[in-house]
């Protein structure tokens, strides 16, 4: 049976301009760079603001043609936007000229180095190898991860060369080839695992040639033993006395256990661009966007006066209509594209501040004055919704005088101490780390002696807690943690 019935009910829509607004928000220094790179070559009405003195002629030639635009009737009914109103607009003009000419728009270049991975293939290409072989040496290079080592299968390697480019090298042949590769500076790359990593640097580097026997013989006999650190049972298997196996051990240490060392790709993807940077001038902090060498972007001149000139004509052709339609479409995207960046900028500083201000004694004195902070802490301070500033925190750093931090380094729950005082976690972290960096390297403490010590400082946390906080910081357990 049909019936008839009214509902009321409240439903919240983004408009568009607040979804690209929010996008924004998100985007860290770099990614907003390739966003802002993006929209110059999809919208023509966006231009990149030229040097200074253009600038200038620019606006000049704005002012006119507004002036032109106030001195006309508005004739047509489908106009719904003020173009006087935005090109003299306060935000509009901050963004299309974010650099005062006071402010140095060069930052520090880093020098021209070559990759690892072009060092590489320059001492690959000195080998006297065939054409086929030379691209299997490609292939090994190419593959190999951020550490150094080979771990794809080099029988996977000689069977795609097989199958993909028809090169067939036999697979003991590719290993010749691959052993080669490893004795490349620096030694020991392209290797497939730890062990093999040693043994090639210690068959190839100029060591003492009796403890270089031992530390080999130690890694082909006895590994798993080396690698658990059970070195008493190495001792007796060995039959060393405890100054040779001293000896032995502090040479494998001495080895490069990755090679790579995060070389492998260019240095400057594994550089981070700081967001914000604070610095200390005199007793006072500076909190400023990284943003200087970000393309500033404005309205173009020509498009506006083409879009102007249609607005005269009181008769159009059809033509005419749709190029009218799309100026004016590329225009309003145009304007609230960088009417977003310009509230994506104070947003992020509005934020950057009442973090800096929560967490100034951090910025004073280190770590261990860290507080307990969650984003309803700064959502309260700058009004804004909790969502707002995660997507302003995630994936974004500044630069202080205490290093370089990710902004949700900031964030964490707290404890409390046994005098009613809150402890952020981070702050119980570095006390492990401390606690563990004075430690006798002959006698670690283990997981309870650490809870205990903290117990002492009035921190009650159990066992499995501080093990949860050391395996967090990637530090090994007591026994793995002992030395000689």
């Amino acid at each position: 049976m049909l019936s008839m019935s009214q509902k009321l009910s409240q439903n919240q829509k983004l408009s568009p301009q607040q979804i690209q607004y929010q996008k924004l928000l998100q985007l860290n220094i770099l990614a907003l760079e390739q966003r802002i790179k993006m929209e110059l070559e999809q919208n023509p009405l966006l231009e990149e603001v030229l040097e200074q003195d253009e600038e200038q002629e620019l606006e000049l030639k704005q002012e006119e043609a507004d002036d032109d635009l106030n001195s006309e009737n508005d004739e047509s009914p489908e106009d719904e936007f003020d173009i006087e109103d935005f090109m003299n607009d306060e935000d509009f003009e901050q963004v299309a000229s974010n650099k005062s000419p006071d402010e140095d728009d060069s930052r520090p270049i880093a020098p021209a180095r070559g990759t690892l991975t072009e060092k590489l293939l320059e001492q690959l290409h000195l080998l006297d190898l065939s054409k086929d072989e030379m691209i299997l040496g490609e292939d090994i290079i190419y593959s190999l991860d951020n550490d150094g080592y080979l771990r794809e299968d080099l029988h996977k390697i000689v069977e795609n060369l097989k199958v993909f480019d028809h090169i067939e090298i036999s697979y003991e042949r590719a290993d010749e080839i691959l052993k080669k590769i490893q004795t490349f500076d620096p030694v020991g790359i392209a290797s497939r695992d730890l062990k093999e990593c040693l043994l090639v640097q210690l068959e190839n580097l100029d060591f003492d040639p009796y403890y270089s026997f031992l530390a080999k013989k130690m890694l082909k006999e006895h590994y798993k033993d080396f690698l658990n650190k059970r070195y008493d049972l190495i001792k007796k298997k060995m039959e060393l006395t405890s100054e040779t196996l001293k000896e032995t051990i502090s040479l494998i240490q001495k080895l490069n256990p990755k090679p790579g060392a995060g070389k492998i790709e260019a240095e400057e993807t594994n550089q981070i661009t700081p967001d914000f940077i604070i610095e200390k001038v005199g007793d006072n902090y500076i909190i400023t966007l990284n943003d200087k060498m970000m393309p500033s972007v404005t309205i173009s001149q020509e498009y506006l006066e083409m879009l102007n000139s249609t607005k005269r004509k009181r008769k159009m052709t059809k033509e005419e209509k749709e190029t009218r339609k799309f100026l004016r479409e590329k225009f309003e995207s145009a304007k609230w594209f960088i009417v977003s960046i310009q509230q994506r900028r104070e947003t992020l500083l509005k934020i950057m501040r009442a973090i800096f201000e929560k967490q100034y004694e951090f910025f004073e004195q280190g770590p261990k004055a860290l507080k307990p902070m969650i984003y309803k802490d700064i959502a309260e301070v700058v009004g804004m919704d909790i969502s707002t500033i995660s997507r302003v925190v995630n994936g974004k750093y500044v630069q202080s005088p205490v290093g370089i931090h990710e902004l949700k380094y900031f964030f964490s729950e707290g404890l409390a101490t046994s005098e009613g005082d809150e402890i952020s976690n981070k702050h119980i972290k570095e006390l492990i780390k401390e606690i563990i960096k004075k430690e006798s390297k002959n006698k670690p403490y283990s997981d309870d002696n650490i809870a205990e010590m903290l117990k002492e400082q009035g921190i009650h946390i159990a066992r499995r807690t501080v093990a949860k906080y050391r395996e967090q910081m990637k530090i090994p357990v007591a026994r793995l943690r002992r030395e000689l």
